[in-house]
């Protein structure tokens, strides 16, 4: 067996909950949150304060310890509150992408086991629909509240002034759902322990540590790439955060000149634009270092332009919800061309054949393994998938193809998974295929990812229509869709066959359809 240790340190486990990780350095006199679009401040001592008040009201009302609270919500300051303060008060948070439909919401509600859903105005629609045939009948509204639903100011309690004993080592402090390798949306169970040594292990590579930077919020909270490493290890290293709720690039643009922020974390389709866009000119980015893309490979033409454009460092790092999420990063200005970075401290990697199961020699490809105190407790409610995932001895199967050099720099070359990476999001072509299939003229379909410079790749639909149907377009197929699935799992490309190509147990041949696609 070829292990591939980590060369940095390893950084302490602790007995800290997330929410003492993040206390313990901010500085009460400094800003810590910055809603974008208006400029509304909180400092430290304000987040707190609210953090602890907010723990206070949601334990008085029975949703503290022991209790599961569904967020959904875009990226302003109240979400981190939220967030902390059911982490105070011992509470586990389910993390729901907002543009979830009423259906999709339901299910992550009923299988998390939600017990009240706190959202904005916008979507009180959804929620109310949602929370239909559920234990839910508290619907918690962050800003102006609709008759006969719940504002969130109305929760602020009494201060608890000491977070609620936990065994951070087994306590579920946060549920977000991932499609894992295959299949539809599963709950990933991540405990105290999984998020702080994350954030430690982040602080210890990227130089954050200690620097009290700010930086802008763009990418979803829902998502744990935004959840931890801008919320929880910002917030930790006593900087600040500028949230957006929706990503705007002239917005975007402008609050990196206004606030002279030195580092960003991306996802490919902003990394196109800070290379390619002409309205990029017109602002002054000199205060930015570095540029860290993540959650998709990031091409190293791309990298390289933004390098050059910006004169900035450009580079990769990986993981994925079920490592809390990061297992590699590139240390500061030392990234690799191509590379994803270096394993984190207390981090082991293999590359494993996908057939025999047994190491590759040094430099080949396979499936890359990764194994560490980041790795999660399991798939809720789903002890199969999580056995599927969880090797023996603790060594997670990432699903991503990959090799590495000889300074130990991981390289993801393929995907084994079958998730397609559109703007960053998993789309799992199981759920598309279930919700196109629906459709009563749809007798079969598949659906794979197509190469695209802008999104990553887009989602492409084949189908076998039936005899009797007239030929659907494009957008008689996305108006069905779009009644069952969040916009950015809508199809982009339609293909009408004769049959989906698959083997003889019935496994769908998407290597086929990948190779019909190019031709």
């Amino acid at each position: 067996m070829t292990i591939y240790k980590s060369t940095f340190p390893d950084v302490a486990l602790t007995q800290d909950t997330i929410t003492q990780r993040v206390f313990e350095n901010i500085d009460p006199k400094m800003t810590v949150l910055i809603d974008g679009p208006t400029g509304r401040e909180r400092t430290g001592a304000q987040f707190i304060h609210d953090v602890k008040s907010l723990a206070g009201g949601l334990t008085a009302r029975g949703w503290g310890a022991g209790k599961t609270i569904a967020l959904m919500a875009p990226n302003i300051p109240e979400f981190c509150v939220i967030f902390h303060a059911s982490a105070w008060a011992a509470g586990t948070i389910t993390t729901i992408n907002p543009t979830y439909t009423a259906p999709e919401v339901k299910h992550q509600l009923e299988d998390a086991g939600a017990e009240v859903l706190i959202t904005i105005a916008m979507f009180a629609d959804i929620a109310k629909e949602a929370i239909k045939g559920t234990r839910i009948n508290d619907i918690v509204i962050i800003d102006e509240a609709p008759a006969g639903m719940l504002p969130l100011h109305e929760l602020m309690g009494p201060p608890m002034t000491a977070q609620i004993p936990v065994d951070v080592t087994t306590h579920v402090v946060v549920l977000p759902y991932s499609s894992g390798t295959t299949g539809l949306p599963k709950g990933v169970m991540l405990t105290h322990q999984n998020l702080v040594v994350n954030v430690d292990q982040v602080l210890a590579v990227t130089g954050l540590s200690g620097a009290r930077e700010t930086t802008i919020a763009f990418l979803p909270f829902f998502h744990i790439y935004g959840l931890q490493v801008l919320q929880n290890v910002y917030i930790a290293a006593g900087g600040c955060l500028v949230t957006m709720p929706r990503f705007d690039l002239e917005l975007f643009l402008s609050l990196i000149e206004t606030h002279k922020t030195p580092k960003l974390w991306i996802v490919p389709p902003v990394a196109l634009a800070l290379a390619k866009h002409p309205i990029v000119d017109k602002y002054d980015l000199s205060c930015l270092e570095q540029v860290n893309s993540a959650a998709a490979p990031l091409g190293s033409d791309v990298a390289e332009a933004i390098s050059q454009r910006l004169g900035t460092h450009t580079t990769q790092a990986y993981g994925m919800t079920e490592l809390s999420p990061a297992s590699h990063a590139s240390p500061f200005g030392k990234g690799k061309d191509g590379s994803s970075g270096a394993a984190l401290p207390n981090t082991e990697c293999r590359i494993v054949d996908t057939e025999t199961l047994k190491d590759v020699a040094p430099g080949q490809d396979g499936e890359l393994w990764v194994r560490g105190p980041q790795v999660m407790a399991g798939y809720l409610n789903n002890p199969r998938a999580t056995k599927e995932t969880i090797a023996e001895n603790g060594w997670l199967r990432t699903g991503d193809i990959a090799r590495i050099d000889s300074d130990s720099f991981v390289y993801i070359t393929d995907r084994l998974k079958e998730l397609i990476k559109y703007k960053g999001f998993q789309v799992a072509p199981a759920e598309l295929e279930a919700a196109l299939v629906s459709h009563p003229a749809i007798l079969d379909a598949a659906v794979i990812g197509v190469p695209d410079e802008e999104a990553g790749e887009l989602p492409a639909a084949f189908i076998v229509v039936a005899e009797d149907s007239n030929t659907l377009s494009l957008e008689e197929v996305q108006a069905h869709l779009a009644e069952r699935l969040a916009p950015f799992k809508q199809v982009q490309r339609l293909s009408v066959v004769d049959a989906i190509p698959k083997s003889a147990s019935g496994k769908i041949l998407r290597r086929v359809l990948r190779d019909q696609s190019s031709a």
